[in-house]
This record gives C-alpha cells, sequence and structure tokens, in this order.
C-alpha cells in the first residue's frame, strides 16, 4: 500500500498547510487529528486538514509524519470548517487558527484525556457506624461527621477547605476501611439539584422568549434591553430549552469577573454540569473544561471569547451577552472578533444565535434595521428596580479635590448616611495617567514603545498600559532637567486615596486589574459587596456591566469627556456605552438610584441626547453621522499593523502596506450601482510606537456595494471584499497583519 499524503496546519506565521507523507507502519490520521511532524530543525505539534491529497511538489521530498498523536478527530467538521473561514477572512496562517482553538497542553502533545480528581466518602461498612464510635478520636469524629453530610461523596480539594491538614486521618480511617477514595474525571461526576426556581417572567420577559424561540436553524436576534430588564433570566430559560431537546448550550461573556455570577446563576437554576473556560485557569482545569464540553459531558459552556472556538457534542444554542464590548476583539496573535465568529459558528451549525445588549454595538443595530437580525426590545426594568435619575455636574470653574466636584463629594455623603452604597467609576487605573515636567511640559515616555507612562501608588514606580514596561520615576526632566515633575490626571488609585481621606471611616475598596490579581480575588470582593461589607466602590469598566448590587444607590462618573474629541471614530460610541451600562447599576432595588456626571462639556449635543432621551436614541444619532461620514457600519475598514523593533523598519512596512492598499484602484472590488463612480482608497499612516506601525485603509460605502437583498450567508458585519491584494503585501512589505475594524 503507497504512502499516502496529509496536509498539516502547522502553528508557523506562513501561509497555507504543509504536506507529509504518513508512513505505512502507522495508522492513518483523520482529519481533525493532531500529529508530531518534523518542521526544519524542530518537531511541531499539527493538526490534519485533508487526507490523500495530491502535493504540488514531488513525493520525493516529502518528508513523513514523526507520530499520529489522536486516532480520532479533536476538531470536528464544522470547527473544522470555521478555522478555516476565520483564517481567510483575518488574513491570518490557518495554522495560527488551529493552534487558537486548542488548549496550551494539547498543542503540546499531551493526550486528550481529563485528569482524574481524588473523592473521599464513607464505605459501606464505615456508613454503618455512628459518631459514638469515634470518642476518643475527635479528629477522626470531625471527619466522619463531615463525610456524613456528602452521601455522593467530597472532593479533595473541597475537604481540605473545611478541615485543615486531613490526610493523616484520612489514611488510619482508609486503613480501617471506614472511608473510601475514588477518582473521578470532573465533569463526569452527578449533576447538582437545582437550588432556585424560576422566578414568573413579565410580559416582555414572555414575549422575548416566545419570539426567541420560535423557528428552527439559523437566525440571529438582537435582545436590546436596557440595564435591569432581565436580560439574563431569557438566557436561563432559552437554555433550558435547548437543554431540554438533548443539546448544549454556549454563553460568551467578555470578562472574567462576569462569569462568577453567571456561573452561581446557570448551575443553581439548570442543575447542570457548566464548562468554565478562561484565561484565569490554568492549563489542566482549561483542558478538562474544553474536552468537556467536546464529549457533551457539559451542558453548558460559558466563557470568555476564546471560548467560542471549542468544539461542542450537540450545539443548539449560542449566547453573546454585552455583545458590544470590545474585549470580544482578540488584539493580539490570531486577531477576531468573537461575537463575529459567533455569528458565523451559529450559521455552520444551522443553530439560533442571540445577541444581548442594554448598549447594543451600531453594526449590530444596523444589521437589525436592515433586517438581517430580529430585534427585540425590554423597555422596563424587572421586579422593583426603576432607572435612575441622570444628570450632569458641570465642573468647569470649580475647585476639585483630586478630580471630585462638591457635587458629588456632597451626594456621596447623602447617599452613604442612608445606608447605600456608593460607586465611582473612572475607566483609568494607576494614580495618574502622565507624569509631566512643570517648566517645559515634557512627558515621561516608555523606552520601548514611545506611549506616555501612568504613574502608579502614588508616584512610586511608572508603568506604561500599552506593553507593560516598568520603571521608578525620574528625579529631575530628561528634557530642560527641571526637578519639578507633576502628576496630571487622575486614575482609580488617586481616586481612591482622595476618598480615604473624605469618608475614613466609610469601607471602600477598588476594582481594577492592579488590585484583583489573584485567583478568586473578583469573588471574594464581589461577595463582600452583596453582603454590604464594602459600601464605597471605585472602579473601571470591570464594574460597569453584568453586576447585580440591589443596595447600590449612586453612581458617579469622575470624568465622561475622554469620549468626546477623541481621534477613534469610536470613542463617543463607547463612552456611552460605558456610561449607560455603569448607570444601569444604581437602582436595582427598592431604593431609587442616582447617577452623576462629571464634565466639562455640558452643551455636547449628542451627551445631552444620550442624557435626555437614553442610548437607543443617541445610537438612531450617531448612525446617522456615520452614514454622513462613511464610517462603518455604513463603510468598510481594516487596519494593516506592521511590526518590528525599528522605529524607521515599522514606518517602511506600514508605508508599504498603505501603498498597496491604495493601489486597490488597480484593481476593481465590484461593480458600484449604476450612476455612482466607485470612490478611492482613503490611507493613512499613523506610527504608534517603535514597534508597531499601522495604516488604516477604507473604502467608501460606494464601494463595492451591492443592489438588491442581501446575501443569506454572508458575515453580517463585516464583508469580506476589501483588500483583494493583501496577500501581496504582504510579500513585499514583511510582518504584516490584517484585521476588520
Amino acid at each position: 500500500m503507497p504512502e499516502t499524503v496529509v496536509r498539516v496546519a502547522v502553528p508557523t506565521p506562513l501561509r497555507g498547510g504543509f504536506d507529509y507523507l504518513n508512513a505505512c507502519t502507522q495508522p492513518p490520521p483523520v482529519a481533525g487529528a493532531r500529529v508530531r511532524v518534523p518542521f526544519g530543525r524542530r518537531q511541531m505539534v499539527g493538526v490534519v486538514t485533508e487526507v490523500d491529497v495530491t502535493p504540488n511538489i514531488s513525493r520525493k521530498k516529502l518528508r513523513a509524519i514523526t507520530e499520529v498523536l489522536d486516532t480520532n478527530a479533536l476538531l470536528d467538521a464544522p470547527t473544522q470548517e470555521l478555522l478555516a473561514w476565520i483564517a481567510d477572512y483575518y488574513h491570518r496562517p490557518i495554522g495560527e487558527s488551529y493552534a487558537t482553538a486548542l488548549p496550551v497542553l494539547l498543542r503540546q502533545g499531551e493526550p486528550a484525556q481529563p485528569s482524574k480528581t481524588r473523592w473521599w466518602k464513607l464505605s459501606e461498612s464505615g456508613k454503618k457506624l455512628t459518631p459514638s464510635n469515634f470518642r476518643r478520636a475527635p479528629r477522626q469524629q470531625e471527619l466522619f461527621d463531615l463525610l456524613q453530610q456528602y452521601p455522593d461523596g467530597i472532593s479533595d480539594a473541597a475537604l481540605r477547605m473545611q478541615i485543615a491538614n486531613p490526610a493523616p486521618v484520612l489514611k488510619r480511617l482508609e486503613a480501617a476501611g471506614v472511608v473510601q477514595v475514588i477518582e473521578i474525571a470532573p465533569y463526569t461526576l452527578p449533576t447538582a439539584t437545582p437550588v432556585t426556581s424560576a422566578p414568573q417572567l413579565n410580559n416582555e420577559q414572555s414575549a422575548a422568549v416566545a419570539a426567541l424561540a420560535e423557528g428552527s436553524g439559523f437566525h440571529c436576534s438582537l435582545l436590546e434591553g436596557i440595564t435591569g430588564s432581565g436580560k439574563t433570566e431569557i438566557y436561563l430559560a432559552l437554555a433550558q430549552q435547548a437543554i431540554a431537546n438533548g443539546k448544549q448550550c454556549l454563553v460568551l461573556v467578555p470578562e472574567i469577573g462576569l462569569t462568577p455570577q453567571l456561573i452561581a446563576r446557570f448551575s443553581e437554576r439548570l442543575g447542570q454540569r457548566l464548562a468554565v473556560l478562561h484565561s484565569g485557569l490554568n492549563n489542566r482545569e482549561r483542558l478538562d473544561a474544553w474536552l468537556a464540553a467536546r464529549s457533551g459531558d457539559a451542558a453548558v459552556v460559558l466563557g470568555t471569547r476564546s471560548a467560542v472556538l471549542t468544539p461542542l457534542q450537540s450545539p443548539g444554542l449560542i449566547i453573546v451577552d454585552e455583545e458590544h464590548d470590545s474585549s470580544y476583539k482578540q488584539q493580539d496573535g490570531l486577531r477576531y472578533s468573537a461575537r463575529d465568529v459567533a455569528v458565523r459558528r451559529a450559521q455552520l451549525h444551522n443553530i439560533a444565535i442571540v445577541l444581548g445588549s442594554a448598549t447594543p454595538s451600531l453594526e449590530s443595530l444596523q444589521n437589525a434595521l436592515l433586517g438581517r437580525y430580529k430585534h427585540l426590545r425590554l423597555h422596563h426594568r424587572a421586579g422593583a428596580g426603576r432607572p435612575p435619575k441622570m444628570r450632569l455636574v458641570d465642573v468647569r470653574s470649580k475647585a476639585l479635590t483630586e478630580g471630585l466636584s462638591p457635587p458629588l463629594i456632597d451626594s456621596i455623603g447623602k447617599h452613604l448616611d442612608a445606608g447605600g452604597q456608593v460607586l465611582l467609576f473612572l475607566n483609568r487605573r494607576g494614580f495618574a495617567p502622565a507624569l509631566m515636567c512643570h517648566d517645559c511640559g515634557w512627558v515621561a515616555p516608555c523606552r520601548r514603545c514611545d506611549t506616555g507612562m501612568t504613574s502608579h501608588r502614588g508616584g512610586r514606580y511608572l508603568c506604561c498600559h500599552h506593553c507593560g514596561a516598568r520603571r521608578g520615576p525620574p528625579q529631575s526632566c530628561e528634557n530642560c532637567s527641571g526637578e519639578e515633575l507633576v502628576a496630571v490626571g487622575e486614575g482609580t488609585e488617586r481616586i481612591a486615596g482622595a476618598l480615604r481621606g473624605l469618608f475614613p471611616n466609610v469601607p471602600m475598596a477598588r476594582f481594577d486589574r492592579d488590585t484583583l490579581t489573584q485567583k478568586g480575588s473578583i469573588q471574594a470582593r464581589l461577595k463582600e459587596v452583596a453582603e454590604g461589607k464594602i459600601r464605597l466602590l471605585v472602579g473601571t469598566q470591570m464594574l460597569a456591566k453584568g453586576h447585580d448590587f440591589p443596595n447600590l444607590t449612586l453612581v458617579g462618573v469622575v470624568n465622561c469627556d475622554h469620549g468626546l474629541f477623541s481621534a477613534d471614530f469610536r470613542a463617543f460610541e463607547n463612552m456611552a456605552q460605558l456610561v449607560t451600562q455603569v448607570a444601569g447599576r444604581a437602582g436595582r432595588g427598592k431604593r431609587a438610584g442616582e447617577v452623576l456626571l462629571q464634565t466639562r462639556h455640558p452643551d455636547h449635543p449628542l451627551l445631552n441626547v444620550l442624557m435626555r432621551d437614553g442610548y437607543h436614541a443617541f445610537a438612531r444619532a450617531a448612525l446617522t453621522e456615520r452614514e454622513h461620514s462613511g464610517l462603518p457600519p455604513h463603510g468598510f475598514l481594516a487596519l494593516l499593523r506592521a511590526e518590528s523593533p525599528q522605529h524607521a523598519r515599522s514606518r517602511t512596512l506600514g508605508a508599504g502596506a498603505c501603498a498597496h492598499g491604495t493601489a486597490g484602484r488597480a484593481h476593481p472590488l465590484a461593480a458600484p450601482p449604476a450612476g455612482r463612480t466607485p470612490q478611492p482608497f482613503a490611507s493613512f499612516i499613523t506610527p504608534v510606537d517603535s514597534c508597531v506601525g499601522t495604516a488604516l485603509v477604507g473604502a467608501k460605502s460606494a464601494l463595492g456595494r451591492r443592489r438588491g437583498p442581501p446575501r443569506p450567508h454572508v458575515m453580517p458585519h463585516y464583508e469580506n471584499r476589501i483588500l483583494p491584494c493583501l496577500r501581496h503585501s504582504e510579500l513585499a512589505c514583511g510582518s504584516v497583519g490584517c484585521e476588520r475594524v
């Protein structure tokens, strides 16, 4: 039997797969299985994409597969098709796409087997004993009493949390035949009994569930509900229906901070095994969850953006919570939008997908207006909560205390005196965003990437929030040698310090990436807030969405002007979403809520639309503005990133990529509508730092626009018809990557 040729996706920056010979002595690999192959002087783990292919070169030049790691496919056919689509749509190597979908241990060639968890339970003879048998051994009696409470057994980790150093006692009881140890895969344990029953849905929620459950096959729905309107209850009802039909439910959340509450809600309500996937897990925990989702042992898979690539045994429903959030965009490595990939995945599986948000992205709203998405709205809060009162605080000409105005400080005091909790929101961590020379205006830069450094811990060190570099503060100005260096602006650290001085007897906590670094710290801190142990909260966007604090009555937005005049065309949209989301944390219980927004531009027209008419009216106005400007979703943009350790080279690479983008004028993308002239690409070179040069290449909406209704099976957010010569530009420019903007 002649040797067969298989095509393998190897995690390298090179395009396409690589052909290898399969030796006759080895079992033939199947598509979707891992193999170990020689690549240059290295041995690498890749995934078979095609079997029995015709090579483009002579068989004599092909190298043989070193080892077949999987007898069965790890990735099913729809997942492989999705990964191939990602590589093509985002212009990334196919090997990188496949590698991103695998947990780290599988990329390293580890067996695709779940770990075993040690569980302890009373033996049959132990169940016949009573506590009186251990009167002279209090430690053994304590352990016996605990095991009696868990007839199905208790995990080794849970037991150690309740009894200190149980190993010697367990060893003696096991030798006596009182207890026994069993090893169980973590996701094959008995399912928990639901501890909470579903509440009675209101009329809006019931109508939404009925509308979302209508029909079969692929359909995408946008669920737009104000904060506190009960979107999670709708998710639970839909997931329950999917599970009852023997299907799995994939739930995506933008941040790790949102997972603890959702895990508790889903597990208590559904009583099903949940596989949780996010970056806070270690490699073994992540592999166990991935395998449980793939095998179908987990009925619900809940995770952050990378979970969208996890294979499922029986997919039935995809839910994308807070679909507008920018955290769904992967910013390094394989750059992709998890929301858009989720839509494509639902198409491939022919299942329903629900995009939920109180502040939908303008792209999703535009798709709903065009009829591509079913659009459902929830106008009222569920339960006793009512939307908070919002008002602007004009801070012009006011004396500020570390960025806090007298009206805001007075309101904080009143709400604390009334027994409520207060949240101050500032989406900027650290002490101050810049360290500036008072004499010449010099700002301390990062020496690795030229970005301005942020002052931390009261100025004790500087940190770059772009590349992560750290260093001590300079003793004098590096430009004029002046010694008066001033920390300019406010961060969460500075605000927290000011509040400690103003309200010294009020328990306070800071929520940002600098303070919540330990595993489980977010859950512990949120539990303290729920129990009322923390009454004053200061935080970034990790507090802005998804959390339910019934006793929180005041939200103060320290600075809402950041997005008003930014060069980023999405800045104001992002600001409006954050403001609306964080405002929704107030007044969710029986007490009325209040929201104060500090600004130096109280007359800004879009800001006033947001305050007066709400986010939906603001989004309509912003869509009209985008249409006049030819910006997404009414136009198409792609960002080309050229990376080099040398500043001059990054500029050269960016310029070359941009030149090839403008050369697209010579290659028609599509025939324009009758009477319209194709408009040329607009291109810009924006050197961000010494490591990365970027080129923004765009097409006006008249370019490539098709007449008639939209195609039924096309990526709804950004249609793949720009930059047809991108692959050629990479050959000329070097390391250039592309991502949809």
